[in-house]
């Protein structure tokens, strides 16, 4: 499959680069997967295509003030880390800049030049790892979120321009387990009186984890998009949402995805259980708890055994998540779409409008 056959043009004016005031006022497309047929709304509108019955499955992760800058101990050179993977025992993979200059070995600190003889947050590079990416060891003194919420930034994605001035806003409003250098974007519309409304309407709600990393704004570099190799993300998948979503499908509700990191998990966690043979007399796949790394790659041809619809931002031309939607619906219907949300003018990516890809039915 071509990867030039997922491109379209995109004014840069339609680049969001500051969030709306109010969470819920941004635009909704609707798309029926199955017809091709678009509706233009407000976000909140996706109550009257939601059911009792359906459950929304959204990511609870939190994104980390990733991007730190600091000082090479021994020349005082200025330095820029942008952490990517947590490994473990105060172990991270990042990206280094100035690369070139950032051996293995190198110690590095951060905090004020005051702090710098006696820093609260040092690291020493342990080892060069893939893609110019770093693995380093951290030392500090005291809890190392809370030094990272002091010190470090937001690392917003390369296509938004423009300082954010409140970092809450690149925060879904239930983000609860640090851990992601991105946000879940699609979860950005939603306030907690929107999902009070949700639950009172009959929906039910559920929480995954995945800890988006910046491979997810990687550009695709071959030609074939099944030469692409996607980077991996950490996921876990609860034993309660796992109920949830087996519970959905055997009464005949959907399970709707909030955002694409959320339908990886439960493909992740579907894959898996159907792997096991957890399938039950009906021929459906049943989740069972799990966790670990996932590189799942979605994209036309795949098919899915526990997403029946999904909630999504608009994406980058020629991208992995612009795949993954269109392997839900098809290659053909959100192309369209993509050209109608241009000509309307919706609001592109991390800060922008959202669609909801639906279906009349659930998966059987």
């Amino acid at each position: 499959m071509d990867v030039e056959s997922f491109d379209f043009e995109l004014p840069e004016e339609l680049i969001a680069q500051t969030p709306l005031s109010d969470r819920t006022q941004s635009r909704l497309m609707t798309l029926n997967k199955e017809t091709g047929e678009i509706g233009h709304h407000t976000f909140k509108d996706l109550a009257d295509y939601l059911k009792a019955g359906d459950l929304l499955v959204l990511n609870d992760t939190r994104v980390i003030p990733a991007r730190l800058f600091g000082l090479k101990k021994d020349t005082g050179a200025k330095v820029e880390l942008l952490l990517l993977k947590d490994l473990g025992d105060n172990r991270w993979e990042a990206l280094v800049r100035p690369g070139k200059k950032i051996k293995t070995g190198a110690e590095l600190v951060f905090g004020t030049q005051a702090e710098a003889d006696e820093p609260v947050l040092s690291a020493i590079v342990e080892e060069e790892g893939e893609m110019g990416a770093r693995i380093v060891r951290f030392s500090y003194r005291g809890i190392f979120n809370e030094i990272l919420d002091r010190l470090g930034e937001m690392p917003l994605p390369p296509y938004i321009k423009e300082q954010l001035n409140d970092r809450e806003r690149y925060q879904t409003v239930f983000a609860k387990h640090a851990g992601s250098a991105a946000a879940p974007t699609a979860g950005l519309h939603f306030t907690e009186e929107f999902l009070e409304g949700l639950r009172g309407q009959g929906v039910r709600i559920a929480f995954i984890t995945l800890h988006v990393g910046l491979g997810t704004f990687r550009p695709v570099s071959v030609d074939r998009v099944e030469d692409h190799n996607i980077h991996a993300e950490y996921y876990i998948l609860s034993e309660e949402t796992a109920r949830l979503v087996n519970e959905t499908r055997a009464q005949g509700g959907r399970v709707i995805a909030v955002g694409t990191t959320s339908a990886r998990t439960l493909e992740t966690a579907a894959g898996l259980s159907h792997s096991q043979g957890y399938i039950d007399g009906e021929g459906r796949t049943l989740l069972h708890a799990c966790s670990g790394w996932t590189s799942i790659f979605i994209y036309p041809g795949y098919e899915f055994r526990a997403v029946d619809g999904l909630l999504t931002n608009f994406h980058l031309p020629k991208s992995t998540l612009l795949m993954l939607v269109s392997a839900l619906a098809s290659r053909k219907y959100i192309l369209h779409a993509y050209a109608e949300a241009v000509k309307n003018r919706y609001r592109f990516f991390s800060f922008g409008d959202a669609m909801f890809i639906y279906s009349s039915q659930s998966r059987k």
